[in-house]
């Protein structure tokens, strides 16, 4: 061996012998709504210390209305919060406004677009204030957009239809895409700004109807703006519902994957069932997120159903620690 192949190999061995740096893996969390409603009173006391006596690492609180935002989360009440989740241990994983809150980021009249907008910034302070690292909201869709029901995403099929009975959206004659899309990426990215002004990111979560359905929707969003500070809340049950696959959309993702929302489906991909009464496969996903490097949170967001939620969120957090070992 000559001198130049002794060295070569004397530097290299010491190298191959360190061990490979220990991956964070991803934590488990559960979303506060899962023990309160989705209206003013639902608020998340109680819920924090049935989270924090489950197990969990985090957990995501939202502020449902814009009468909460102003009477119920003041600098106060944040502080009596942010006490019991040390209490138990808990990190916020992000904090939500839900859509009213700011559904009117889609308006085409500037006026409307700027309130909403202090309403999210107004969101972002709590969100700093609350310790978390991510404001999360669900895509707005266009107000041009009217479905037979107030929740528009929540319209996507017809269990049982009368006779002549159609799957409609009433669209008005005013809608215009192109216009629509326009503001919506100059907004998203005012969001984001200010999001940034607070030290914190924004996630976009996809829902049916909205201006961003899916991943695919999302990164045609991500590519207008090309911030790292925006990234993606995926829905593995809104996901499916839509007909993708989570896996792929994962890995559609990877870069841009900040947070996931879990929940399972019923094989029809229509209803979503108490975890494990349903046909999501958490093992895969959870090797999914093994394989890319995710390292953030995956919250249970479970429909409210008759039966014991208590024992629904114990068995989400037992089904994630072995599909994540």
């Amino acid at each position: 061996m000559d001198r130049r192949s002794f060295l070569s190999t004397s530097l290299a061995a010491p190298l191959a012998a360190q061990p490979a740096p220990a991956r964070a893996r991803p934590k488990i969390a559960c979303t506060s709504f899962a023990f309160h409603p989705f209206n003013t009173a639902g608020v998340p006391d109680e819920a924090i210390d049935i989270i924090g006596q489950t197990g969990f690492e985090g957990i995501e609180l939202i502020v449902n209305s814009r009468e909460q935002l102003r009477d119920y989360w003041t600098e106060a009440k944040c502080s009596e919060l942010r006490k019991r989740l040390d209490r138990w241990g808990l990190e916020v994983a992000q904090f939500i406004l839900f859509q009213p809150v700011v559904e009117g980021l889609t308006s085409l009249d500037a006026g409307e677009r700027a309130r909403n907008l202090d309403f999210f910034e107004e969101g972002c302070r709590l969100a700093r204030r609350m310790g978390a690292p991510l404001i999360n909201i669900v895509a707005p869709w266009a107000r041009e957009l009217q479905g037979p029901q107030e929740y528009l995403p929540r319209y996507y099929d017809i269990e049982n239809p009368k006779p002549g009975q159609k799957f409609r959206i009433e669209v008005a004659a005013s809608f215009d895409w192109d216009k629509l899309w326009s503001a919506y990426v100059a907004t998203t990215r005012e969001c984001v700004e200010r999001a940034k002004r607070h030290g914190i990111k924004l996630t976009i979560e996809h829902h049916t109807h909205t201006m961003i359905h899916d991943a695919t929707s999302f990164l045609l969003l991500w590519n207008e703006i090309r911030d790292p500070a925006l990234g993606y809340n995926l829905d593995v049950g809104w996901t499916l519902a839509q007909r993708e696959y989570p896996v792929v959309a994962i890995h559609k993702m990877k870069r841009q994957l900040m947070n996931l929302h879990m929940r399972d489906i019923d094989g029809l991909m229509r209803r979503f069932p108490h975890i494990g009464e349903g046909v999501m496969d958490f093992r895969h996903i959870g090797q999914t997120l093994k394989q890319i490097g995710y390292s953030g949170f995956l919250s249970l967001e479970q429909d409210k159903h008759p039966g014991d939620m208590k024992a629904t969120a114990a068995r989400y957090l037992a089904v994630m620690k072995e599909a994540l070992a």
